[in-house]
């Protein structure tokens, strides 16, 4: 029977849903809701980064309405409308058996960048990968949250690769009505527009609110016609300028999040510091409390209440620094604003509070000012406690710096093949294993997805066999070297029909795959693998054991040793005798560490321990079946149990770094020789490599589960969100 055409008034609404729901980043983890865009402008939806806002702006009112009038597509935007709805109105939330208090007096939480999704490019690295996922689960758990960060109208560099290989950066404007975000406005309907003091001025800035699900997060922005061009331009780039920017950059983040926070009446019972590019909110809090009549004994001790900071750095140098009398300048009408005098100010950044000679530090003001600290792995919060030993004077054990390991947001990051394979084998009502899931779980497969009962019954062979988890891991690396290919070819110029042939066949879809795609810091060592260069030419060129490798990462713009890191992995790639088994992919984002992690069948992580945090970008790779090869360092040596993955060496390093990477350098060619090559292609009769695929199992069953920002967001919310 044919349906009846949908009225105006039904078109008009769920148009109005459309619209909505693609200014909430809950599409980003939705796969469903994806299809939905992508179906509107295939082409549109890959061009402009996998925007729905962008796609709906490319869609007239008039075409969305006849797409709307064909009866299947409407049913699918209904079904995900219905599910958007009932995701923002769930009242059987984590936290709201668990957390019910933060609903009314929630955990601000405070990060120089935020990165929740291509579309929206403000972050330039781990550190705002971490912030986005936790952002996305604390919306996951209805946990009362709000984020506070800045927004860059030219975001962070692309980048572009030059005739002498050598990285070269551009900035495309971030127009705020393209992207999955809204001004915020005042009742009546203006802009809303506080204020801040910085040097001498009185610094105007508007407030973007992104949408994460069921979480805010409020961006500052700078560029107002009433400011001084160079205030206009402190929110222009993401780390951008100098260190005067820095510290105006940062305290516009740290005193202007704080009066936001008053100016919309939210009252937080928690300021979480992510880094300590934050810490200025320490003053702020101060400051307001001895307007209420506090003394600074007083205020400091009442601030310290509030306050928690998480470290990310375990290296002296990564954390910010400034000269007294950079702060004097940069600060000289906010400090008028405290009855302090600026010695005594200076001296909450100094681990010797009376030493004129040390530079004030953004995390010693952290950590004097937070009533818990702690790092992002086991190890770091070990390094981070022998950092800070001398602030505390007490041995290296009582050290009050903890750790919470870093996760990632599981939904975020599974790619779309992964999602559908799962969803396809779970309603299989001719499989027994899926009956029984099903009434465990019901059929909310999202928040099942991050308890480890989901994984041990995926893993299982009477759920999965070993055939289908080779061609799921088939597929998904037939999709990544076919994506190479593509961008590749868009990487180079002027291109004949032989040249897209000769692309076309580019990687070897047989052959054992390993990524590796990060920032590209000198510590982490993009290199380390090509100084057993012909040894490695051996692997590549092996006819019945092929290698191959895909590498992808920014280096930071005043970073010449990285730039030239990468310039010779490109150098070898294009003039040596690895040309058609190592390429590089220019512009490494979201997006393209989306497509490694899930198509790489090795994940590649060698960093000089103990520098490596934690790392998250392992964590992505587990869940699509890619395993992990890495030095002992950050969340692997927590993770690596000998049976899920395979390590570079022990869990030791030595203090001189010559020594340290030429060990690891022979170590990581003996295991990749000796373990990892021989057991990809060790080979039944059928074909199958039955033991590759009982290691690819058991890092599902006991990395996936654990390595997430649910189990992490819990934890903070156990250890410190809720007490005091």
């Amino acid at each position: 029977m044919t349906k009846k055409p949908l009225t105006g008034a039904e078109l008009n609404q769920l148009a109005a849903g459309l619209n909505q729901m693609s200014r909430n980043l809950w599409w980003c983890w939705n796969q469903e809701a994806q299809d939905l865009f992508y179906k509107l402008s295939p082409r549109g939806w890959q061009n402009m980064f996998h925007n729905p806002v962008a796609v709906l702006r490319e869609v007239s009112e008039y075409e969305l309405r006849v797409h709307l009038q064909e009866p299947g597509f409407a049913d699918n935007v209904r079904t995900v409308l219905n599910e958007f709805d009932a995701y923002l109105k769930d009242a059987g939330t984590w936290a709201h058996k668990h957390a019910p208090q933060l609903h009314k007096n929630p955990v601000a939480y405070f990060s120089a960048e935020f990165g929740f999704h291509e579309s929206l490019p403000i972050s330039a690295g781990g550190l705002g990968i971490l912030a986005g996922d936790h952002a996305k689960s604390a919306s996951d758990l209805g946990l009362g949250f709000v984020g506070v960060g800045l927004f860059y109208r030219e975001g962070y560099f692309q980048q572009s690769i030059d005739s002498n290989n050598w990285q070269t950066e551009f900035y495309n404007p971030v127009h705020p009505e393209n992207v999955p975000l809204e001004p915020v406005l005042k009742a009546d309907g203006t802009r809303l527009v506080c204020t801040v003091e910085i040097g001498m001025n009185a610094v105007d800035f508007q407030v973007w609110r992104v949408n994460v699900g069921r979480v805010p997060v409020y961006l500052l922005d700078t560029n107002l016609p009433q400011n001084e061009q160079h205030f206009r331009d402190l929110t222009t780039r993401v780390y951008g300028g100098d260190s005067t920017t820095r510290i105006m950059q940062e305290i516009l983040l740290g005193v202007g999040g704080v009066r936001l926070l008053r100016t919309l009446g939210i009252e937080p019972s928690t300021f979480h510091m992510n880094e300590g590019h934050a810490a200025f909110l320490t003053l702020e809090l101060i400051r307001e409390k001895m307007a209420a009549g506090k003394n600074f004994t007083e205020a400091q001790a009442l601030t310290k209440k509030e306050c928690l900071f998480t470290t990310h750095t375990p290296v002296e140098a990564g954390h910010d620094r400034f000269s007294a009398d950079l702060m004097n300048y940069a600060m000289q009408r906010y400090l008028s604003l405290l009855p302090v005098k600026f010695d005594e100010i200076v001296a909450l950044g100094r681990v010797e509070a009376g030493n004129a000679q040390e530079l004030f530090c953004m995390t010693v003001l952290a950590l004097k000012l937070s009533r818990a600290a702690n790092g992002v792995s086991e190890l770091h919060g070990q390094i981070s406690r022998e950092m800070w030993q001398h602030l505390y004077n007490v041995p290296v054990e009582k050290v009050p710096i903890g750790h919470i390991t870093n996760g990632i947001h599981l939904m975020g990051w599974m790619k779309g093949s992964v999602r559908q394979f799962w969803r396809k084998k779970l309603s299989d009502n001719s499989n027994g294993e899926a009956k029984l899931f099903r009434e465990k779980f019901g059929n909310d497969w999202a928040a099942a997805i991050n308890h480890a009962d989901f994984w041990e019954k995926m893993t299982n062979p009477e759920f999965v066999s070993d055939e289908e988890l080779w061609a799921l891991r088939y597929k998904l690396r037939r999709e990544l070297i076919e994506f190479a290919r593509r961008k590749l070819l868009l990487q180079n110029q002027r291109l004949t029909q032989g040249d897209y042939i000769r692309f076309d066949h580019l990687l070897n879809p047989d052959a054992l795959t390993i990524g590796f795609a990060r920032r590209f810091a000198t510590y982490k060592r993009a290199p380390l693998i090509f100084q057993q260069f012909e040894n490695i030419v051996k692997l590549c060129h092996d006819k019945q054991r092929p290698v191959q490798f895909i590498f992808a990462g920014k280096a930071h713009p005043r970073d010449n040793d990285g730039k030239r890191f990468i310039q010779q992995i490109i150098h070898l790639s294009k003039h040596s005798e690895l040309a058609g088994n190592l390429v590089f992919l220019e512009n490494y984002d979201i997006h393209v560490a989306r497509q490694m992690v899930a198509g790489c069948d090795i994940w590649l992580n060698n960093p000089r321990r103990p520098l490596e945090a934690s790392g998250t970008s392992g964590m992505k790779a587990s869940c699509h079946g890619c395993l992990g090869f890495s030095i002992m360092d950050g969340w692997w040596r927590e993770g690596y149990d000998g049976t899920n993955g395979f390590s570079i060496g022990v869990d030791s390093h030595s203090s001189d770094v010559e020594e340290q990477d030429r060990v690891d350098s022979a170590n990581l060619y003996q295991t990749l020789t000796e373990q990892v090559v021989p057991m990809f292609f060790s080979r039944d009769s059928q074909g199958i490599p039955r033991e590759w695929l009982k290691r690819i199992r058991r890092s599902m069953a006991t990395l996936v589960p654990q390595f997430t920002t649910d189990r992490m967001v819990k934890e903070y919310a156990n250890k410190f969100y809720l007490t005091k």
